[in-house]
This record gives structure tokens, C-alpha cells and sequence, in this order.
């Protein structure tokens, strides 16, 4: 358990953008985002969704870390390929925000964890590309996510001597999956972190020593607090905590 001593880190979480028709637009955030950054130690900061530097950078100059959250698809046309029945782009206005994000949060070395959509779109602006439907793309691909909408769980396997193994250990673990795209070309910056046995990209992370940064394509915020998920968010806090200098976490117990 993380001791919460004055000062804990200020841990930034960006927003959906929904307009329904005909309906004033609202932000909702997934409670288990900042239910997890809670129990690791963190104070969430909640960020709608902004399209103007010169309205985001005040915020950013106040905050540790940054979690980029998932939700619905990129849009394709962006990424100059064509449309596809499976995709549901997200609202424009969130799409661009997110994209200001990266490029800010890439240019200051603020601590990062990019959650499903959130890692794709780090992968996209930063210069990497995706598959548009995983069982179509890569025939021989495992499953990824439910048809139905259920729960679906597959296992990843940690790359040795990176990050990720630092974190979980080596060998595998068992993540959930809900996604339907994934990672077809890895961004340059970035260096694999899993892989699920099918040989898909199921995390990634910075090659820059000075930029932590991080994508899972699970979402460890949907599993209520488990030690495996908890690991992975534990170790960005207490990075987050470290980024304006001097350690504000400490382990007990």
C-alpha cells in the first residue's frame, strides 16, 4: 500500500466528449481511472477536452503525470486510410484534443500512460500505425475482445529487459481485451513492451530515458484494484511523484 504523505502527485485524466443530437455535449471520465490513481497514491485531476495550447499548457505546469484513457476508435481518414463498418470514430473535438495532448506531454517529459485508444493514439502521433480490424488484418490473430461485449482475458508476455518486465516480472500475465484495432506499425520512439502470443503489440514504452512513458492495450482500471493491474499504476505514481524532484511516496508496510 502506498503511504500518502504532503505532498502527492498531481495526475492529469483526459475526458470522452459525447454530443448527443439535438442535446447539450458533456465529458464523463470511467470512475475506475481515478478510483486507481486514488489508491496508488495520486490526486486525479480531471481534463476536458481542450484544443488550444495556450488553454492546456496552464494546466499541464501544475501536474506530475497524465493518463490518456481509451474509448472509441480514431478516426481513419487521419491516418489516410478509408472507413470501415467496425470503426466508431470518436467526436472530432476529442480526437483533437487528445492529439495536442501527446505532442505537449512528449514535449514537456511529463510521465505518461497511454490505456487502450490512449496508447493507439500515442502510437499514431508519435509516428507509428494501426490495424483497422484485427480479425480481418490478421487472419491468424487470436481474439481480442468479445463480439457480444462480454468480458475476454488472454495473456501477454512481458519482453525481456524492458520495463514492463521490471514491473510484472518475467514470463506472462493474464490482461483483459476489448479492443478491436491494435498496433500494425510501432512508432520509432517506442520499443515493445508485450505481446500477446499471436505476436500482436500489447505494450509499448519510451526509449528515452528522459520521457517515462507507457502504453497497455488492457485496461487495468476496470479490474478493481487486482495486484497485477495495481503494479502497473503504482509504478507510474510514484514516477509521477519523482518528476518535479524528490520522492513524495513511500512503501509501507
Amino acid at each position: 500500500m502506498m503511504a500518502q504523505l504532503k505532498d502527492r502527485p498531481l495526475i492529469g485524466i483526459n475526458t470522452d466528449y459525447v454530443a448527443p443530437k439535438g442535446k447539450t455535449p458533456y465529458s464523463h471520465v470511467h470512475s475506475g481511472y481515478y478510483d486507481c490513481i486514488l489508491t496508488c497514491g495520486g490526486i486525479p485531476v480531471i481534463v476536458p477536452p481542450l484544443t488550444k495550447d495556450t488553454d492546456v499548457n496552464p494546466i499541464l505546469d501544475k501536474l506530475d503525470g497524465f493518463v490518456l484513457v481509451g474509448g472509441d476508435d480514431l478516426d481513419p481518414r487521419k491516418q489516410g486510410l478509408g472507413p470501415h463498418p467496425s470503426i466508431k470514430p470518436m467526436p472530432e473535438r476529442r480526437e483533437s484534443s487528445d492529439r495536442l495532448l501527446v505532442k505537449l506531454l512528449q514535449q514537456r517529459k511529463l510521465p505518461t500512460l497511454g490505456i487502450g485508444v490512449g496508447m493507439q493514439l500515442l502510437n499514431v502521433v508519435m509516428g507509428g500505425g494501426l490495424y483497422q480490424h484485427l480479425p480481418e488484418d490478421l487472419p491468424r490473430c487470436l481474439p481480442h475482445f468479445d463480439p457480444q461485449g462480454g468480458a475476454h482475458r488472454h495473456i501477454v508476455v512481458m519482453e525481456p529487459g524492458t520495463r514492463m518486465e521490471d514491473i510484472y516480472g518475467e514470463g506472462e500475465i493474464r490482461v483483459n481485451s476489448y479492443h478491436h484495432q491494435g498496433i500494425r506499425k510501432l512508432a520509432s520512439c517506442f520499443r515493445v513492451g508485450a505481446l500477446s502470443p499471436d505476436g500482436l503489440i500489447e505494450a509499448f514504452e519510451g526509449k528515452d530515458p528522459s520521457w517515462w512513458v507507457v502504453g497497455v492495450q488492457w485496461h487495468p482500471e476496470n479490474e478493481g484494484n487486482i495486484s497485477l493491474d495495481t503494479q502497473l499504476i503504482e509504478t507510474f505514481v510514484l514516477t509521477a511523484s519523482k518528476f518535479r524532484g524528490g520522492v513524495r511516496l513511500a512503501k509501507v508496510g
